[in-house]
């Protein structure tokens, strides 16, 4: 049985086109550690991958539910772990991939003693400002307020209402990351994080996203708002999304307007590149992988079996 292979790191930095190169010389099959390519219709915003991409190796936990319908780490756990089971019993190597840190906390250890959402608490938390929400986190569980993304209002209505359906700090109910994936400070060779220089990062997070408006964001955004976008506040906090429904709803939607909203997606982006990072060095103890610009994704997919190998 051959053990899953954990490929994490920023938006932009290559993990997807890596996946598939191991795949490839692997014999692997990928699953979406993604919280917003579940979603079908989320493709452009997103960087889904294409169906030429899905016809080189198969990939799993995309495309897997509508926007009317809810999807949470408890699930991604579960489906995924289904999916490396059969990954395995056909005799390929599971390959996770992506950026979402709490997807990949939940596979390897589980999401806790979490009790599972309350849909009325929740739509009362929703409606409350992310401040009111913030104080009191602050006063119930300092804890979680200091560790958790304070800028994520879907995070902070979790922490909250797990608070009060419990009467307990949220802190209190997660398990320690070290726990699932080794002796602190020893580095899991199959679980591996990409690093980029700053200015390497930026620069493709900028072609990106400018990438992103050429492909039809915008028309694509538009769409889905007409098949429960807005109602769904999951999907809403998807960068690119959000900034361009905001762009939607002016009043004259001018080019200056769309070329400001370019530049507002290609901050927010950055700015969860960062955390995103950040996530990943406070949690676990990946292998990290310092991509060099310019260098082919497929050399580096060929260094990254080059240490697996030796490190097995």
């Amino acid at each position: 049985m051959k053990s899953p292979i954990l490929i994490a790191g920023p938006t932009a930095s290559g993990k997807s086109e890596i996946a598939l190169q191991l795949a490839e010389r692997l014999g692997g099959e990928i699953i979406s550690a993604d919280s917003m390519q579940v979603y079908r219709g989320l493709d452009v915003g997103t960087a889904k991958p294409t169906a030429a991409e899905r016809a080189r190796v198969p990939h799993h936990l995309i495309d897997i539910c509508d926007l009317t319908q809810a999807f949470d780490a408890a699930q991604f756990a579960r489906q995924a772990k289904q999916a490396v089971a059969e990954i395995q019993a056909r005799g390929r190597v599971p390959i996770l991939c992506g950026g979402t840190g709490l997807y990949f906390k939940a596979f390897l250890e589980g999401v806790g003693e979490a009790p599972p959402a309350d849909p009325a608490l929740r739509g009362e938390l929703e409606r409350l400002p992310l401040a009111t929400l913030l104080a009191e986190l602050l006063a119930r569980d300092p804890v979680t307020h200091e560790r958790i993304d304070r800028q994520n209002p879907r995070r902070v209505v979790r922490a909250v209402e797990v608070i009060r359906l419990t009467g307990k700090p949220f802190s209190e109910q997660r398990t320690p990351w070290d726990a699932a994936t080794g002796p602190r400070g020893t580095p899991n060779p199959r679980f591996v994080a990409l690093l980029r220089s700053n200015a390497d990062l930026q620069q493709r997070i900028n072609r990106r996203v400018e990438a992103m408006f050429r492909g039809g964001l915008v028309a694509e955004t538009e769409h889905l708002l007409q098949h429960g976008l807005a109602e769904n506040q999951t999907a809403m906090q998807a960068i690119g999304y959000r900034q361009v429904v905001e762009y939607l709803g002016r009043p004259a939607r001018t080019p200056a307007a769309l070329a400001e909203t370019v530049e507002l997606v290609k901050i927010r982006t950055r700015q969860y590149a960062k955390r995103q990072l950040t996530w990943f060095r406070r949690h676990g103890n990946p292998t990290w992988l310092e991509l060099r610009p310019g260098e082919g994704l497929g050399a580096v997919a060929e260094r990254l079996v080059r240490q697996m190998n030796t490190a097995n």
